[in-house]
């Protein structure tokens, strides 16, 4: 696509939101609002930006200064997390509520200004704070500079694919009832694609989005996992699907009939159109190999070719991947490298500065106004993660005392079997307990699923910066073995990973961004029980590598 027709493709998508275009500078407007949504046939009221849902798309070109008024017309606190994007230097437009900032409260508004440095591709914005993003969320753009192209085949359009989640119930009434009783909150009624989940038992007439397709050209698919407690297969019948980009990182192509995506996790594929006519079922369902409840429905779409008739009986897939698919996943996995190029090398952190070993877990702690006198509670090193009252980063940058710790610890309290036989006591100790980094220093990072109430899967999400993923395996960690087989030469580079079922995955950066950073689980029931914790990353030298004051603006508690 000429580049003067991409830029208007561009601006022609994001016009409802851009407000003004400057340079390098792009500003837009999120006015948070009530609206009435209808789906699986029955109509709520529904927390959205800018009256839509999925929420509109930010659009912005590497090395763009974004600046984005978000404006509180609903009853709730709200933040809005730019998820992917590293925010150099600038933590105070994070996002997270009580990390790096306190929340915008009903009817006050919040610039967020942070320029996209170092990042071209896909990645996506969504509230942070209770469980608002079931439906606050959208994607973001970022596309290469100018002059530079993909380092792929050249697509002929790009289209969007979020892959969403969808209660008939007010989200945070679930989530509330069962908080007070200390369970698990009911799960979803629906998936969803672009905010759509096609016909399904309870609603035949539910529509289903569609996207027309001409025949011998190139789409780009932008896919976004914004579901908020599942994993998810994504596939299109009788279409395989070049992989070229995870989490705004390019990586060495390959095909594929079946995508896997995380909540957090972003997947660009090209998909050619060379099957001429007809019309063909996309779906999203999801991926669970442990045995917790799952909502097992499947969201259905519609790839069409243009002048085939309306009409026409659609494919449907020969075998939909089940939701236990586990060797598809495992080769998916597998599958992602780095580009690895002179233009895009994979640098990873060959040293270590600090060797940290997670243990992810589920436990019970006593409550006695609960339902069975004890919660479900989440955990890394057996530490429940404690929110504060106060943002974190404020705190940390005006050296107020007694708002956290940093001695959270970096090896689990006890060794034991962890994918074996659970030990006896399940209880967990609480605080809001940080681990510090000086500024630059290679840290890795081993998380390791336990089974204490039952193996699950993990996507965790680490903000302010990029990892390499060098390895993962199944059963306990090898401290002696498993190190000798790390990818340490084109390990693929995300922002979200999921920490395998019954497994361990092993994750390397740099700590070059000063502040405050969340690592947290992104299934949204496991960061409610407290499976989460943060860095605290120490200045540098200078100015350049130091934390920049806040701004004058920035929501107070």
């Amino acid at each position: 696509m000429a580049e003067w027709l991409r830029i208007m493709v561009v601006l022609a998508l994001s016009w409802p939101v851009l407000v003004e275009c400057r340079g390098n500078i792009r500003h837009y407007k999120f006015n948070v609002v009530m609206k009435n949504i209808t789906r699986l046939c029955s109509t709520k009221a529904t927390v959205t930006v800018n009256g839509k849902f999925p929420g509109p798309t930010i659009y912005a070109r590497e090395d763009d200064t974004l600046l984005i008024k978000v404006v509180n017309q609903v009853h709730y606190n709200l933040t809005i997390h730019w998820h992917g994007v590293k925010q150099i230097r600038t933590g105070w437009a994070d996002g997270p509520a009580y990390i790096t900032q306190c929340p915008i409260q009903p009817g006050k508004s919040y610039v967020y200004n942070f320029t996209v440095t170092d990042q071209r591709g896909t990645l996506f914005w969504h509230a942070h704070i209770l469980w608002l993003r079931a439906t606050v969320h959208g994607a973001i753009v970022i596309l290469p500079k100018l002059a530079l192209p993909y380092p792929f085949p050249n697509p002929q359009k790009e289209i969007l694919i979020i892959l969403g989640e969808w209660w008939k119930s007010d989200v945070e009434a679930v989530v509330d009832e069962a908080t007070q009783l200390g369970l698990p909150p009911n799960i979803s009624d629906a998936h969803t694609i672009n905010g759509l989940p096609g016909p399904v038992s309870t609603c035949l007439s539910q529509e289903g989005f569609t996207f027309l397709v001409e025949p011998g050209k190139k789409y780009l698919l932008r896919i976004v996992n914004a579901a908020l407690n599942e994993e998810l297969f994504f596939k299109i019948a009788g279409h395989k699907l070049t992989v070229v980009e995870v989490d705004s990182s390019y990586v060495k192509p390959f095909k594929a009939d079946t995508i896997l995506t995380t909540p957090g996790q972003t997947t660009n594929v090209i998909l050619s159109a060379d099957l001429g006519t007809g019309k063909y079922l996309m779906v999203t369902s999801p991926y669970m190999d442990s045995p917790i409840l799952v909502n097992n429905r499947t969201a259905t779409a519609t790839l069409q070719y243009v002048g085939t008739n309306t009409s026409s009986t659609t494919t449907t897939l020969t075998v939909p991947p089940p939701t236990n698919a586990t060797p598809i996943a495992i080769k998916f996995m597998d599958s992602l490298r780095s580009l690895n190029s002179r233009k895009y090398p994979a640098k990873v952190p060959l040293t270590i500065d600090h060797s940290l070993f997670f243990t992810i877990s589920l436990g019970l702690n006593p409550c006695e106004s609960c339902y069975r006198g004890f919660r479900i509670v989440a955990a890394i090193n057996n530490v429940t993660f404690v929110m504060p009252s106060v943002s974190l980063l404020n705190a940390h940058f005006f050296n107020k005392s007694g708002v956290f710790t940093d001695d959270f610890p970096g090896n689990p309290a006890y060794t034991f079997d962890y994918t074996g036989i659970p030990p006896e006591n399940l209880r967990t100790m609480e605080g809001t307990r940080l681990y510090r980094l000086a500024y630059n220093s290679n840290v890795q990072v081993i998380m390791q699923d336990t089974g204490l109430l039952s193996p699950e899967n993990h996507p965790m999400h680490l903000h302010g910066f990029n990892f390499f993923v060098v390895g993962r395996g199944r059963g306990n960690f090898d401290p002696e073995e498993d190190p000798k087989k790390f990818n340490l030469v084109d390990p693929v580079e995300r922002n979200t990973i999921n920490a395998p079922s019954g497994g361990w995955v092993a994750i390397r950066f740099r700590a070059n961004n000063p502040g405050i950073w969340f690592l947290h689980c992104h299934l949204e029931v496991h960061t409610t029980w407290g499976l989460k914790m943060a860095f605290v990353v120490d200045n540098g030298n200078g100015p350049e590598e130091s934390l920049l004051p806040p701004p004058k603006d920035l929501p107070t508690c």
